[in-house]
């Protein structure tokens, strides 16, 4: 047996968890990406592209694996946050003129990448260092502690996402405005 296949067994995921867990890392990396060279994730670029065809896989992966078998939280969330992307798309898609949408659109996008976080940072923190893993179980406080930090970075980038909006829609207004005259 090899050593990696080994890993993967002590982990306890099945193909279809690790195929999951390689897109889910993908969309994370897109929106990161993202975040570091718009402020936001942005639909326009292959990242924000990365970020929804690669959030839209991994939800949908994530209705195939449970942990405790049957229907579980994990599955509304993961349901949850296609509606959040299907409805930010449709802004994106639909409300192109709208200034005011993309306040709701960048929103919609950070609170999807926020509700993805919770459950990576429960499953790498029960699974990882291998045999030794962070937490013991979802109610461990290193899960706890580390999900109010990222809720706190959250709500901070919302807060810069509105500003850095509101400065473009007040830009746009003047090109309107001197366009117009």
């Amino acid at each position: 047996m090899k050593l990696s296949t080994l890993k993967i067994e002590k982990m306890n995921l099945s193909g279809l968890g690790v195929f999951h867990t390689v897109i889910g890392l993908t969309a994370l990396l897109g929106a990161l990406l993202g975040f570091i060279s718009y402020g936001k994730i942005n639909l326009k670029v292959l990242s924000g592209k990365l970020y929804f065809y690669a959030t839209v896989i991994t939800s949908l992966t994530a209705l195939g694996i449970s942990k405790q078998g049957g229907f579980n939280a994990g599955h509304v969330f993961s349901l949850f946050i296609l509606v959040l992307v299907a409805v930010a798309y449709w802004l994106h898609a639909t409300k192109k003129s709208s200034t005011k949408a993309r306040y709701f659109e960048n929103f919609i996008w950070s609170f999807s990448f926020f509700l993805s976080l919770v459950p990576t940072v429960n499953e790498t923190f029960t699974r990882v260092p291998i045999g030794h893993p962070l937490a013991k179980d979802i109610n461990d406080p290193i899960i706890g502690q580390t999900l109010l930090v990222l809720f706190v970075l959250f709500i901070i980038a919302a807060v810069f996402q509105y500003f850095k909006q509101k400065k473009i829609n007040t830009k746009l207004g003047a090109e309107l405005k001197s366009r117009v005259q």
